[in-house]
């Protein structure tokens, strides 16, 4: 049996040594792939890290008679396409209510009441945060409280780039549903 076959058998079954395999042999290629189809580093990035993501959680749903590039690119387009209309609604629900505000003049600076939600919400995401275990609490300060890059953290937690990118997904899964069950 090849190893890719083998690590895609591992990955099945939960072995996160071979999730960091599969993402350190398909990375560049999704990630180069939707370079070309975003011309934005950060969309492509995004994108990439959204695929595997979905892959990884969907694992068990993969044909071992279809490519696994072919299958991870085809999560990423999805992913893209998905991109692309969310912000197209985005845009034309930004226009009809440009067409409002022309019609009336308000002032848009945030209240007393709009700050205190914000600076509430602010304190639960931190507090979420912070019930986070390491290292995924550490890998989401440094990535969007510090604003570190993924060589940076690598280098900070003296861990490789793919463990970087592997905790990072796992981390803003765990969030996202000590979120969604504190909010529920």
């Amino acid at each position: 049996m090849a190893l890719l076959e083998q690590k895609i058998k591992e990955a099945k079954t939960g072995n996160q040594k071979a999730f960091s395999y599969l993402l350190d042999v398909f990375w560049s290629e999704v990630y180069a792939f939707q370079l070309k189809r975003t011309d934005n580093e950060n969309d492509a990035e995004d994108i990439t890290i959204q695929a595997f993501s979905k892959a990884f959680d969907r694992i068990e749903t993969y044909d071992e008679n279809l490519s696994f590039k072919t299958w991870l690119i085809a999560i990423s387009k999805n992913i893209h396409v998905d991109m692309i209309r969310s912000r197209q609604n985005s845009t034309r629900n930004t226009t009809s209510s440009e067409d409002n505000e022309a019609k009336t003049i308000a002032d848009e600076s945030p209240t007393i009441e709009d700050q205190l939600i914000t600076e509430q919400s602010l304190n639960h995401l931190l507090t979420t945060i912070k019930q986070l275990k390491e290292p995924y609490r550490t890998v989401i300060q440094l990535r969007y409280l510090n604003e570190k890059s993924y060589k940076e953290i690598a280098k900070i937690m003296n861990i490789s780039l793919s463990n970087v990118k592997v905790t990072l997904l796992r981390a803003k899964k765990i969030l996202a549903e000590l979120l969604k069950n504190n909010f529920s």
